[in-house]
């Protein structure tokens, strides 16, 4: 999608403040005996309360309301009973929809006490995304505006 107006941004904002404030939510509740059930159902509260609806199971009848992958599971884990342990790698991917604009956000944590590997494995990632925004930042700074902007 193009944001073309005002109401398009904020549009665009509200959403996507309300995927990182379920996101957030999810994290905080990330601990050794929590199902990955129990944290979808964060997020549907927290679609519930601002009027949103889960992306995944809107577009793709998607049995969860976010993905949750542990360990060797790369991507679009199915909410389950399946339980979450010590050392653990726990990602999270929430998208949601609100008023046809849709907001997508995500994050991988490790569940303390937390091997090495695993630890480095989220470290390295948020290194080479923030890398990623500052060279994005420094070569949208030096672009001339486009015709028509």
């Amino acid at each position: 999608m193009t944001a073309n107006t005002e109401n398009d941004l904020t549009a665009l904002r509200k959403i996507g403040e309300i995927v990182a404030i379920a996101r957030d939510e999810m994290l905080s509740a990330v601990k050794p005996g929590i199902t990955t059930a129990e944290l979808d159902a964060i997020a549907d509260k927290v679609f519930a309360k601002y009027g949103a609806r889960s992306a995944p199971r809107c577009e793709y009848h998607f049995p969860g309301t976010t993905c949750i992958s542990l360990n060797d599971v790369a991507a679009h884990g199915i909410p389950s009973k399946r339980v979450i342990k010590e050392g653990d790698l726990v990602n999270v991917d929430v998208s949601a929809e609100l008023n046809g604009y849709y907001g997508d956000t995500g994050a991988t944590v490790v569940v303390a006490p937390a091997p090495e590997l695993k630890k480095n494995v989220c470290e390295c990632s948020r290194i080479a995304l923030e890398k990623s925004h500052r060279e994005r930042e420094s070569r949208d700074e030096n672009q001339p505006d486009r015709p028509g902007d």
